[in-house]
């Protein structure tokens, strides 16, 4: 038995800011190679791991030109819904997305915790899912699951279940908080889009190999490749392979840097101008700093040799005025 394993796919109809190629038409591409591998690889079930619109109600026109060619899939997909998959992130709305309407007509199936066996006469295999809500990563409890009455478990994830810590601002589950707890064979992962190199723990393989498509321009994704897990199933045992997609062109090709750049440039430039605030009040012996016209006096009188002062001047006593009345307007002299 195979399974073609891909995630994120985001089908949309209008281009990310950072994408310069023909968005719409790489993602045809992408999704007729998937599914000529599939039909080519004669696989069991196609499986997705959430993500597969980029919001709950997609346009029709450009819906209708993707199920066009997921139609030609000549076996069963099988899916986990992801937050961009629901209204709100909130996974009781899935009744009134795309993906619920579907899934009600058995067009994609849906998965989750309640276990879908899959056998050709020789092996058995056990499929379970985690579709995304708010407190998939508290606890890591969605991860976890038992293997019954089969010779493989695979288990299909839509949270942060990652290879490593990534700091307090983002919630995560990390792998090796779960490896020891859950009996899934292979534990697929989506929504984290770069992905990562294959971990194997306690016996069991997990897998995320990325986002089918690229939305952001960042140094990873610029670098990466997006790539489908085919896993192979025979004689009680499974095995895996990740091929990389031939339609995905390089990212230098197809995503622009501009905005990101221009982002860390701005950023750059207002801690330049902070620590210039700060040095011009400290100079002044100036400790007061609850008073805002008091501090932009300061760093005004400071600027004095500087050429372009009578232009900063009057700028400012414009905006000061704007934003403080006419009697404002003393901060430009």
């Amino acid at each position: 038995m195979r399974f073609l394993y891909v995630t994120d796919t985001h089908l949309r109809g209008v281009a990310p800011r950072n994408r310069v190629d023909d968005f719409v038409a790489t993602l045809k591409a992408k999704l007729h190679e998937v599914v000529e591998l599939a039909n080519r690889m004669e696989v069991t079930a196609v499986l997705h791991g959430g993500d597969i619109f980029d919001v709950p109600m997609p346009g029709l026109a450009a819906t209708g030109e993707f199920a066009g060619i997921l139609r030609r899939l000549e076996a069963p997909m099988y899916i986990v819904p992801g937050n961009h998959d629901l209204h709100g992130q909130n996974p009781s709305t899935l009744t009134r997305t795309l993906l619920g309407f579907l899934g009600r007509w058995e067009v994609i199936l849906i998965l989750d915790r309640k276990p879908v066996y899959l056998e050709d006469g020789n092996v058995r295999v056990q499929i379970t899912g985690a579709p995304y809500h708010y407190a998939i990563d508290d606890g890591g409890g969605d991860y976890v699951i038992e293997k019954r009455d089969c010779d493989v478990a695979v288990h299909i994830c839509h949270g942060a279940l990652l290879d490593r810590s990534f700091g307090p601002m983002v919630k995560y589950t990390l792998i090796d908080d779960i490896a020891g707890r859950t009996e899934a064979d292979y534990t697929l992962c989506g929504h984290y889009h770069l992905g990562y190199p294959d971990v194997y723990r306690e016996g069991k393989w997990f897998l995320n190999p990325g986002a089918m498509v690229r939305l952001s321009a960042s140094q990873a994704e610029m670098e990466r490749r997006p790539a489908v897990v085919v896993l192979i199933v025979e004689g009680g045992r499974a095995r895996h392979e990740t091929i990389t997609l031939k339609s995905a062109r390089p990212g230098l090709e197809v995503l622009d840097r501009g905005r990101i750049e221009d982002a860390s440039f701005r950023a750059r430039k207002r801690q330049e101008f902070l620590q210039v605030v700060r040095q011009i009040t400290a100079q002044a012996g100036y400790t007061a700093r609850t008073d805002p016209e008091a501090i932009l006096l300061h760093v005004l009188n400071g600027m004095k040799d500087k050429p372009e002062f009578a232009r900063v001047r009057e700028e400012v006593s414009s905006l000061w005025s704007e934003v403080f009345g006419e009697e404002a307007k003393s901060c430009g002299g």
